[in-house]
């Protein structure tokens, strides 16, 4: 079966997710409108800015069917801006905004923890599955704070989680589509896969 997966494509990186899908032979969508949701395996929520993603997510009528989706069991990735909206909870330094999200994943989102734009940055990091560092890229990014032992924990930096999962959910505070290492697509494809078949 080749992988059909879908890439949210209101705002953010979307061809780069789309570009390092193809380069691991799978079939991708843009998804703007709740039919373009149809038969896929697995849903790629990119980065951008979180305020205006869930506006054009309300706007489009996408919420519930993404809910609907991941509480189906296909799997969801939300990269850094995606990853907050994936939250139960979105902080800023602290203290609670006033934001709301789809609140698929018992964490906590801190949006900006690392800074803004100017103090995006790279580090490699050891992400649980993988065998060598992976090139993390950090660019405004939030910190995950687990709040229930369902939220498994993959990878953290000196500050705190960068990468969970929870089920079928998956949040990364860095953009792996930014980088040429196709090591954690492949492995979102591959559980995407095997959560799709009977």
């Amino acid at each position: 079966m080749k992988p059909y997966i879908g890439v949210l494509a209101l705002q953010g990186g979307v061809s780069e997710h789309v570009n390092m899908l193809q380069s691991i032979a799978c079939s991708t969508v843009e998804v703007r409108l709740p039919e373009d949701l149809s038969g896929i395996h697995g849903l790629i929520m990119p980065g951008g800015e979180s305020t205006a993603l869930i506006r054009l997510l309300n706007r489009w009528n996408l919420v519930s069917p993404i809910k609907k989706l991941a509480e189906a069991g296909i799997p969801v990735w939300g990269t850094c801006a995606g990853a907050i909206l994936l939250s139960s909870e979105i902080t800023e330094k602290s203290h609670r905004v006033d934001q709301p999200s789809l609140e698929l994943v018992p964490v906590r989102a801190e949006r900006n923890s690392f800074g803004r734009q100017s103090a995006s940055f790279q580090e490699n990091l050891v992400i649980k599955g993988l065998e060598e560092p992976f090139p993390g890229v950090f660019i405004r990014a939030p910190l995950l704070f687990p709040l229930s032992d369902k939220a498994e924990v993959l990878c953290s930096v000196k500050e705190g989680a960068v990468f969970i999962k929870s089920g079928n959910i998956w949040l990364s505070s860095f953009h792996p589509e930014l980088t040429d290492d196709s090591r954690i697509h492949t492995m979102f494809v591959e559980g995407a896969v095997v959560g799709s078949q009977p």
